[in-house]
């Protein structure tokens, strides 16, 4: 026998066209994240549909040029934080090539899975929450590269909350996203002497040389069995073919599952010396990102799959990730923090970026039960 649709289920399916058209309001507004004139351009879009969606103008934060959107429902402390971002990865000019569409049940259009679906999610399910609800929707400008200036606002806003549910979306199947890696950026500078690679090859310091060594020496610090990726990315170094070379640079990436392998592999790099005589090594970068370990999501977790089961949303399934997002910081702060509630798709950053299309009031049920549960 199946199984009756659930009273929030239906409230959910009968708001999904006009989700659909506050989803493409968004994705018809270009928000590439380097450009600050369209991503307070789309500040504006989110703005107008959130105050129509909850009734409420947003506070709007503007940072270093950047410009953020934050909410507050609901009377008293705010206990559930929202989480979302309106910049996208896609250029200006991609919605000529990839326009926004729905069919045979799939949306597509720039930015729809990586998360402007996510975003208008967020502002129906805080609305069909209801005023017992105190909710904080922080919506932020610079997320896909890197936070950088609205980190603190995101540490400032999570930090009085019991709860922060991340509006990403899921990983692949739908999966909710348990757990993600922290992220380290390095830039190693090897400073060595120039001087005649045919005349006086002798009177050089060969910086290139050395960056063979801090390669290798980099590359070494990996763990694959703790799942703690280094990665050499880009090299450059030298200046003409018959010059010892005085300079070369090595950039790095690092992922780890936990804050103890971010700091070893910190530590690590840092300490590193030079095996050429009278080379040096400046490092620049470190951590960006903690983890968002596990345990900042398992209660959080076994909660939404308990709801799910109760409002007949379907089998929820757990994934960890290596990449990062605004998550890592909350889980930082020592927030419960779940990832991955926003959209249901694929093709995150390429030419397939789609949405299932009826998954979007179904996961928005979830997170308004998650809210209502976690806000009692």
């Amino acid at each position: 026998m199946t199984r009756p649709m659930s009273p929030l289920l239906a409230q959910l399916e009968s708001r999904l066209s006009q989700m659909i058209d506050d989803i493409a309001e968004l994705v018809a507004c270009e928000s590439p994240s380097a450009d600050q004139a369209a991503v307070k351009e789309s500040a504006g879009v989110v703005a107008r549909v959130g105050q129509r969606v909850l009734g409420l103008a947003p506070e709007v934060i503007e940072a270093d040029g950047c410009s953020h959107l934050r909410w507050k429902t609901g009377e008293g402390r705010p206990r559930v934080l929202l989480l979302g971002h309106h910049d996208t990865v896609w250029p200006s000019g991609s919605l000529a090539r990839h326009p926004f569409a729905v069919r045979d049940g799939v949306l597509t259009g720039p930015g729809c899975f990586d998360m402007k679906t996510g975003v208008v999610m967020a502002l129906h399910a805080a609305a069909l929450a209801g005023p017992a609800c105190p909710v904080s929707i922080l919506v932020t400008g610079d997320e896909e590269i890197g936070s950088r200036t609205s980190r603190r606002l995101i540490e400032e806003s999570a930090a009085t909350v019991d709860a922060v549910l991340v509006l990403e979306a899921a990983a692949d199947g739908g999966a909710l996203k348990v757990a993600r890696k922290a992220v380290s950026f390095y830039e190693l500078t090897i400073t060595g002497r120039a001087s005649h690679a045919g005349l006086e090859p002798e009177r050089g310091v060969n910086a290139v040389v050395e960056l063979s060594h801090v390669i290798q020496r980099v590359h070494g610090l990996a763990s694959p069995e703790r799942g703690t990726s280094v990665v050499p990315t880009v090299v450059s170094g030298g200046t003409t073919s018959n010059t010892v070379p005085a300079l070369a640079r090595l950039a790095v990436d690092v992922r780890a599952w936990t804050r103890a392998e971010q700091e070893r592999v910190d530590a690590a790099v840092r300490g590193l010396t030079a095996t050429v005589p009278g080379a040096v090594i400046t490092v620049g970068g470190g951590p960006d990102r903690p983890p968002m370990e596990e345990s900042m999501a398992a209660g959080l977790y076994d909660l939404a799959t308990r709801i799910a089961d109760e409002e007949g949303l379907g089998e929820l399934s757990a994934a960890r990730v290596g990449g990062g997002s605004d998550g890592n910081f909350t889980a930082g702060l020592g927030r419960p923090t779940l990832d991955g509630l926003g959209a249901v798709g694929g093709g995150a950053h390429a030419d397939d970026e789609h949405v299932l299309v009826d998954q979007i009031p179904v996961r928005t049920a979830l997170l308004v039960a998650l809210v209502r549960e976690l806000c009692q």
